[in-house]
């Protein structure tokens, strides 16, 4: 079996989306084919003990493994969006992160009491993404198994956010 350096496939865009910013570009790595499958099967792996009922995918590069990964695990997908993008009742909840402050939302019906959760998006940052998502799971009563990243940004400790739970990052830069 070849190994795949994922993190050498990782386009560095300075300067995106804001001046200051340096943002990690998934899509070369999503362009490789090895990658997305070595991916996807260390992601089946890891997870397919845990008895996860619901992965949850955050807008919007969180979809594409958290798609991947519920179909492999035999789990139900629950996207996490921008207000405005679900057609349904929803939960709302505001947070800031690097680069400013935003909302997320999630269907009310999206997750049972007691479901068990595994939380999935592209990148950790300074964590506020995560711990909003991290409420409306447990507004909704999902018991959370994990929270998975491709990439960490550990010097913005967005892990920080999130003690108590099991955080899992393939890619973790300084």
């Amino acid at each position: 079996m070849t190994t795949v350096n994922y993190q050498a496939l990782i386009r560095e865009v300075p300067d995106f989306p804001k001046p200051g910013i340096l943002f990690y570009d998934i899509t070369t790595l999503l362009k490789n084919p090895a990658a997305v499958q070595g991916l996807a099967d260390q992601l089946t792996t890891r997870y397919q003990d845990r008895g996860i009922t619901k992965v949850v995918g955050i807008e919007s590069r969180g979809f594409i493994f958290g798609g991947i990964l519920a179909a492999r695990l035999g789990a139900g997908f629950v996207p996490v969006r921008k207000p405005g993008k679900l057609p349904a009742d929803c939960y709302e909840v505001k947070y800031s992160l690097e680069y400013g402050n935003n909302s997320l939302a999630v269907h009310r019906d999206a997750i049972d009491t007691g479901e068990h959760v595994l939380i999935v998006d592209d990148l950790l940052a300074t964590g506020g993404t995560a711990k909003a998502t991290v409420h409306l799971v447990r507004q909704l009563g999902g018991t959370i198994v994990g929270l998975d990243f491709l990439v960490e940004l550990k010097g913005l400790k967005g892990r920080d956010k999130l003690t108590g739970y099991e955080i899992h990052s393939t890619i973790t830069y300084p």
